[in-house]
């Protein structure tokens, strides 16, 4: 599975609005749907190789691009054929089907399937799942390759609805921008590797892709505390916030001290008793406070994060703190990352609804913090309403402590100076770039050692 890096991510409603603009600018809707016809074309001529081609075209627009595509395929030479669900109803479709002019079967249970099957069936703006009798019929077409025209046939493409489609695809063209439901748990796998092709839209939007990862390397007249200075404070369980000392330090903190433990990970870490946490606070050297990892819930944690909250330092807030800081957290003029997993977000959060994205972003909101809503499919969110997000993910970080590290990760980025979005963003990019080179078998530690 793919992404494009760094690409625009537009909700059907917000495409519909580009379109638009475009036919008021002067570029018809016809135009649009010529490119994108070629787009299509042009794929499924590199996937095919050759080889025959089954294009599948539903009664809108999606099927207008259907039709645009067989017609080139045709000029091209390729054995195209196209099915239809019914009778174009849209004019612009309309129009796509009157250019083609070769025969239309019927989708039913006589249709031959082809090596590769085009789905132009649906596309975005599904507003209900696929009827079950054309499901079972699009389920007999399994196990050949599938190129699907902007989402599969039977996806939501705003990642607000779990429905899985029932031909899922090997390669999804995204047409303008990509799509949430292209970067969302449970579509994204459906879509299978997600190329992206400009048509002429010219949108613009807060919602990207994950950019790609660049290693900051430090100035030459850098030293320890200008490449930021992180306090980890360590609860009951001081493993979890080793780990995250030792991710500040090899995501590029200059200097890491670790309040509340005995022991650290790394030689080079700073150990003190947690009775200096208060007046590690008031250093003005300390440019991020990590607190959380391997922390429970108590009055012991509720004390700590008052005390943080207090000291205006920027925060990063993990696990139980999360829920701790949450009273207070609008109230206080400091830059914070949050950094929940499903359940700790479910938990801090149980009145939000929507996609994973409309959630992130409602508690980003709501806290004036900037939300890392963790899982194979992240979601950074920022009040503002800027979302990266980031699909897909390892695989391998599905263990214990890698969170942990995510948090040191961000402390080490935010303790650096600048936006809280941007730091964020930073260290879920190192995160995943470190755990991609590990790869097999990994745990969290693997990902704080050279």
């Amino acid at each position: 599975m793919s992404i494009p890096a760094d690409a625009l991510i537009l909700t059907s409603a917000a495409m519909r609005e580009a379109e638009a603009a475009c036919a008021v600018q002067g570029t018809p809707l016809s135009e649009l749907m010529e490119l994108a016809g070629a787009a299509v074309a042009d794929t499924a001529w590199r996937m095919a190789a050759g080889g025959p081609v089954l294009i599948l075209c539903g009664p809108g627009n999606n099927g207008g691009d259907g039709y645009v595509a067989a017609r080139l395929l045709a000029e091209r030479g390729a054995a195209v054929r196209v099915a239809a669900l019914a009778e174009p109803t849209t004019d612009l479709a309309k129009a796509a089907r009157a250019e083609w002019r070769g025969p239309v079967e019927a989708i039913d249970a006589a249709l031959a399937p082809a090596p590769l099957i085009v789905d132009a069936l649906f596309g975005v703006g599904l507003s209900r799942p696929l009827a079950e009798d054309l499901a079972l019929l699009l389920q007999r077409l399994a196990g050949r390759r599938v190129l699907a025209v902007d989402v599969p046939s039977g996806v939501e493409s705003d990642g607000n609805a779990e429905w899985l489609p029932p031909l899922a695809a090997d390669v999804t063209l995204a047409l303008g921008a990509l799509k949430p439901a292209h970067v969302l748990l449970p579509t994204a796998p459906t879509c299978g590797r997600v190329l992206l092709a400009p048509i002429g839209i010219i949108a613009r939007g807060k919602m990207r892709t994950l950019p790609l990862t660049k290693v900051a390397t430090p100035s030459a007249n850098a030293h320890k505390f200008s490449r930021g200075m992180v306090l980890v404070f360590a609860g009951p369980m001081p493993g979890a916030a080793g780990l995250a000392s030792a991710a500040a330090l090899r995501a590029g903190a200059g200097y890491v001290v670790l309040e509340g433990s005995e022991r650290a990970p790394l030689a080079a870490i700073i150990t003190e008793s947690d009775t200096r946490f208060g007046e590690r606070l008031s250093d003005p050297r300390v440019g991020a406070v990590v607190i959380g990892p391997g922390f429970p819930a108590g009055d012991e944690l509720l004390f700590d994060v008052e005390a943080a909250l207090d000291s205006g330092k920027p925060l990063v807030l993990d696990a139980a703190a999360i829920a701790a800081a949450l009273p207070r957290l609008c109230e206080t003029p400091c830059r914070a990352i949050l950094t929940p997993h499903e359940g700790e977000f479910t938990r801090a959060f149980p009145e939000l609804y929507g996609s994973k994205i409309d959630r992130a972003k409602a508690a980003a909101v709501r806290t004036g913090a900037v939300v890392v809503y963790k899982g194979a499919d992240t979601i950074i969110a920022a009040p503002d309403g800027r979302v990266v997000a980031a699909w897909p993910g390892s695989p391998w970080l599905a263990t214990a402590g890698t969170g942990d590290v995510l948090a040191g990760a961000c402390g080490a980025m935010l303790a650096r100076g600048g936006d809280a979005f941007d730091a964020a963003v930073a260290a879920v990019g190192w995160h995943i770039a470190r755990a991609a080179r590990i790869g097999r078998g990994l745990v969290a530690d693997d990902l704080v050692r050279e």
